[in-house]
């Protein structure tokens, strides 16, 4: 049905920068893309919030990352981007996007989140 894709992750020394992408598609018709936004699960922890950005562009962040990480989105793209900046040993986790994806199948309206597989991001310090 919906796929997200994400790319970009790696490994890093601390201090370094990582670009993550996450892009959607589908064999059915996507009618947008309501929230998009950046997660990140760490070994031994729970799934959190990392960023999320609305359709209109409006953004939320986590403490942990604000003033270092920056989210945005291209609408015609259907993507999501993630840019981390003076990437810390603690940001080591896997990074998984989440969307909520509004389609319509056999006449039907449809809104639900799907997310991606994960991308893993090592930042060495």
């Amino acid at each position: 049905q919906v796929q997200l894709v994400e790319s970009g992750g790696g490994l890093v020394q601390a201090g370094g920068s990582l670009r993550l992408s996450c892009a959607a598609s589908g064999s059915i018709v996507i009618v947008n893309i309501n929230d998009m936004g950046w997660y990140r699960q760490a070994p031994g922890k729970q799934r959190e919030l990392v960023a999320v950005i609305t359709r209109g562009g409006s953004t939320n962040y986590a403490d942990s990352v604000k003033g270092r990480f920056t989210i945005s989105r291209d609408n015609a793209k259907n993507t999501v981007y993630l840019q981390m900046n003076s990437l810390k040993a603690e940001d080591t986790a896997v990074y998984y996007c989440k969307a909520n994806v509004a389609t319509v199948v056999g006449g039907l309206f449809n809104a639900r989140d799907y997310w991606g597989q994960g991308t893993q991001v090592t930042v060495s310090s």
